[in-house]
């Protein structure tokens, strides 16, 4: 195993194609695709399938991949300590979360602290957050809810009540509160299959004795305000999402009350990752609980 067909085999996966790796590397792209071919017959494994210009990672390539990315990780940590760069943390940091209102405080208290990391912030349900953090295409992920899962380490942000939302055409007075058995009245719109709020408001549904079906299903919470707010219909959302869209009308859920865990999370294996490890720093206060590891049941 040599250390160059390692790091061509890394980057072709990291930059999802041999011309854009090359570049990266400084390599011509029949050079690097000799340095992986070779690792693929050195040990053999097909690591990509090749179609036409594209490539995608076999089984083994990906899990060649997330080791790779480890040590690549590490010799980067090595690099800053050895350079006494720790202090003046720079790079970026890669974030995924599915509602930007989870993320403001602990972003706040991190650019305050480290300028010159830039933030690269996507947006994804919970499901697509978890994806990424193991895929290792994101370093944090703030997501709503609180999986079981030995390979991450979480921090609770606190709890959100769901809500439901509606535009001001539903109702000629909006209520304040509305049981959940009337939700059968009105049309509802739900989210795409993943979203964690709207497990809850389903199982809320079912503890009450109702079946809820959906008249539209949106993907995004963005698309899903925005057809309430045209009068499309109900739709559930963590209060803390809500923010000061004055287009939408809160409204209580009376006999239940689901709530929405908001949740910080890295993988456990890139707890020494320098930028992880200055942001984790910045969730350090007493009143955030840690959930570090917690063992499936």
């Amino acid at each position: 195993m040599r250390y160059a067909q390692i790091r061509a085999f890394h980057h072709v996966a990291l930059c999802g194609g041999f011309s854009r790796a090359a570049e990266a590397l400084g390599l011509s792209q029949p050079a690097l695709s000799e340095q992986v071919r070779q690792l693929e017959a050195a040990y053999d494994l097909l690591l990509f399938r090749r179609q036409n210009r594209r490539v995608e990672l076999t089984d083994s390539g990906q899990e060649l991949f997330r080791l790779t990315s480890r040590f690549f990780e590490g010799e980067a940590a090595i690099g800053i300590f050895l350079e006494g760069a720790s202090t003046n943390l720079r790079g970026s940091l890669r974030i995924m979360v599915d509602s930007t209102a989870h993320a403001a405080g602990p972003l706040r208290d991190f650019r305050s602290q480290h300028p010159h990391v830039r933030l690269d912030i996507s947006h994804g349900n919970s499901r697509d957050v978890l994806a990424a953090l193991r895929a290792y295409e994101v370093e944090i992920g703030i997501f709503g809810s609180q999986p079981r899962a030995a390979d991450l380490t979480m921090v609770e942000l606190g709890l959100s009540p769901i809500i439901a939302i509606a535009g001001p055409q539903l109702f000629a007075a909006p209520p304040d509160s509305l049981a959940v058995s009337r939700l059968v009245d009105f049309p509802l719109i739900f989210r795409e299959q993943g979203s964690e709020t709207q497990v809850r408001v389903m199982q809320a549904a079912q503890e009450a004795g109702i079946e809820l079906k959906a008249a539209i299903i949106a993907e995004g919470r963005e698309a899903v305000r925005d057809l309430v707010a045209e009068g499309f219909g109900i739709g559930f959302v963590a209060e803390s999402e809500i923010g000061n869209d004055t287009r939408l009308r809160r409204i209580r859920l009376d006999g239940v009350s689901p709530s929405m865990p908001e949740t910080l999370a890295h993988l456990a294996a890139r707890t020494d990752v320098p930028v992880i490890r200055s942001f984790m720093r910045t969730l350090a206060k007493p009143d955030i609980r840690n959930l570090q590891s917690r063992p499936d049941p």
